[in-house]
C-alpha cells in the first residue's frame, strides 16, 4: 500500500512537470526562433564574408578588421561617454521623483505613475519629431528662443560636434524614466514601516531616514536598475539614428548605429555580426564587474 502511494505520488509529480513544460512551450519556441537562432546565426556569419548567393569562410578576418577599425573604437568611446552621462543622472532623477511621490495618497501615486510612464508607450519617432523641433537650429527652435532671450545667438544643436552629444544626453535626461520610477516606488512600498517608527522614536530627521534606511534597503533595486540601464545605454540606437544619424563627423555614432550601418547600409553582414558579438561580450563583462564590486554591498 505504501509502495503504491509513492508510485501515485511520483506519477503525479511527473504529470505536473509535463503540464509545466506545456505551459512554457510557446515561450520556449518564441525564444528559440527569435533569440537563440539569430544569435547562433550571427556567430556563424561573423566568420564569413556574407553574400546573398553564397558566403565565403574568412576565419577571424572580420574580428581583426573590427579591432583595427578606428571608427569602431570611436563608437565605443561615444557609447561609454553617453552611458556615463546618462545612467547615473537617470537613476538619481527616478529615485528623487519616487521619493516625492511616495508620501502621496494612493490615487495620486497612481496618477503620477501614469503620467511619468506615458512617454514610454509613445512612438519613438513621434518623440524624436518633438525633440527635433526643440533643437531646431532656426530661431523658431525652443532652445534657440530661450537663449536668444538672454542675448545668445542661435546654436546648431544637432549639427555641431561640440553640442550634438550634449543634445542626445539632455534628451535622455528628460525621457523615459517611468519604468524606473515605478520600480523604485514598488521597492519603497516594500520597506517595513517599523524601521521608520524606530527612527522617529530616536528623533531621526528626513535626511537621516533617507540615508540610513531608504538607500540601504533600495540597494538591490538600484543595482538592478544600474545594470539594466548600462545594458540599455550600450545598445542605444534610435536616438542617434533619428536625431543625428551619427553625425556630425561621427560625433554621435554609437556602437548600435555602427552595426546597423555596416549591416543594412554597406551590407557587411559578417563584420556587423562580429561587432555585435564583441558588443555582447563587452556588455556581459561590464555587468559581471558591476555585480562583483557593487553586489557585495547589497543586502537581500
Amino acid at each position: 500500500m505504501i509502495h503504491s502511494s509513492k508510485f501515485i505520488k511520483k506519477r503525479k509529480i511527473k504529470g505536473d512537470g509535463a503540464w509545466g513544460y506545456a505551459f512554457i512551450a510557446v515561450a520556449l519556441v518564441i525564444f528559440a526562433m527569435f533569440t537563440a537562432y539569430p544569435v547562433a546565426s550571427a556567430f556563424v556569419i561573423s566568420f564569413q564574408e556574407y553574400k546573398p548567393l553564397g558566403s565565403t569562410f574568412v576565419g577571424f578576418d572580420n574580428y581583426a578588421h573590427t579591432i583595427q577599425d578606428s571608427l569602431f573604437w570611436k563608437s565605443i568611446k561615444n557609447t561609454v561617454v553617453y552611458t556615463i552621462l546618462t545612467v547615473p543622472v537617470a537613476l538619481f532623477l527616478s529615485f528623487a521623483v519616487a521619493i516625492l511621490i511616495f508620501p502621496l495618497k494612493k490615487w495620486m501615486q497612481t496618477t503620477f505613475k501614469a503620467v511619468y510612464y506615458l512617454p514610454a508607450v509613445a512612438s519613438d519617432v513621434a518623440l524624436s519629431v518633438v525633440w527635433l523641433w526643440i533643437f531646431d537650429p532656426m530661431p523658431s527652435g525652443i532652445f534657440n528662443q530661450l537663449i536668444n532671450s538672454v542675448g545668445i545667438g542661435n546654436q546648431n544643436w544637432l549639427g555641431s560636434s561640440s553640442t550634438s552629444m550634449f543634445s542626445l544626453v539632455f534628451m535622455a535626461w528628460l525621457s523615459s524614466h517611468g519604468a524606473s520610477i515605478i520600480i523604485y516606488l514598488a521597492a519603497l512600498l516594500g520597506i517595513d514601516g517599523s524601521y521608520y517608527e524606530a527612527a522617529e522614536l530616536d528623533g531621526a530627521s528626513f535626511l537621516q531616514k533617507l540615508w540610513y534606511i531608504v538607500i540601504p534597503c533600495l540597494k538591490p533595486t538600484t543595482l538592478f536598475l544600474l545594470v539594466t540601464g548600462v545594458i540599455g545605454s550600450f545598445q542605444v540606437f534610435q536616438n542617434a539614428y533619428l536625431m543625428t544619424g551619427g553625425g556630425p563627423d561621427n560625433a554621435t555614432t554609437m556602437v548600435g548605429l555602427l552595426i546597423f550601418n555596416n549591416a543594412f547600409k554597406y551590407f557587411e553582414f559578417g563584420e556587423a555580426a562580429a561587432q555585435s558579438l564583441i558588443l555582447a561580450l563587452l556588455i556581459a563583462g561590464i555587468a559581471l564587474v558591476q555585480f562583483k564590486f557593487l553586489g557585495k554591498e547589497v543586502e537581500y
